[in-house]
């Protein structure tokens, strides 16, 4: 059922990898005996909250009272949905309150043709850990940019998530910014994230707008947010 789950929604999961991780308890419903669909409840961080709802076709039109029941059972406290994934959206809207969204979503929307006269994509070597600008928030990618002998930037594509998709991340040296290397690298790690048979996607803060315009000068457009919501106990 995961798979047709991941077939409807026909885009990136931000969470696919909770369940394989046991970071999720997966929930098998039933009705009248028959297998009706599957729930996943997140175990982890955070704990209580309805990461994956799921309905066979033909028991869509008692996805609310399924849905309910599973809540209650797992006496979930919250649940959390993509807005481009319809039923889990509906699911949030009529199941709980107090919505908040603090990531955007991005898809490759564009085939940008930036340039970097000076620098030199590369993949990322030993040697070149040293001279890396450490960040706080990214891994050190496997790609990077390296500009007159200095790396700038560096970034790459994490393959944890449900196929054909990666998301590409990226860091540049504080130094560095606002220059167009972000960008630039992004449209590159692109490039690779398709040689690799995966189709690129990221993600980014709400209040991070110099990522989300970096990753829109490089062809990536939003095309959802990512909701939580508080379980609605008068519901």
């Amino acid at each position: 059922m995961r798979e047709l789950y991941r077939q409807e929604a026909n885009c990136q999961i931000i969470h696919d990898s909770f369940m394989g991780r046991k970071l999720a308890d997966p929930y098998l419903i039933l009705v009248n005996g028959r297998v009706a669909g599957y729930g996943g409840i997140g175990n982890t961080y955070p704990p209580k909250q309805l990461t994956e709802f799921y309905t066979l076709p033909h028991m869509r039109p008692f996805a609310l009272p399924m849905c309910r029941a599973l809540l209650a059972v797992s006496e979930a406290t919250h649940v959390e949905a993509q807005t481009n994934m319809p039923l889990m959206l509906l699911m949030l809207y009529d199941c709980t309150v107090n919505i908040s969204s603090g990531v955007i979503l991005f898809e490759d929307a564009l085939t940008t043709t930036l340039s970097c006269p000076n620098g030199v994509f590369r993949q990322t070597l030993a040697q070149d850990q040293a001279a890396i600008s450490q960040s706080s928030s990214e891994p050190v990618g496997d790609w990077l940019l390296d500009v007159n002998g200095a790396v700038v930037a560096t970034g790459g594509f994490l393959t944890h998530y449900n196929p054909p998709y990666g998301d590409v991340y990226m860091e540049v040296a504080e130094s560095e910014r606002r220059r167009g290397y972000g960008s630039y690298l992004v449209q590159e790690v692109k490039r690779v994230c398709y040689e690799a048979g995966k189709q690129p996607a990221a993600r980014c803060n709400l209040d991070n707008h110099a990522s989300r315009a970096t990753l829109q000068r490089a062809g990536m457009l939003p095309c959802g947010r990512m909701l939580v919501g508080e379980i609605d106990s008068s519901a």
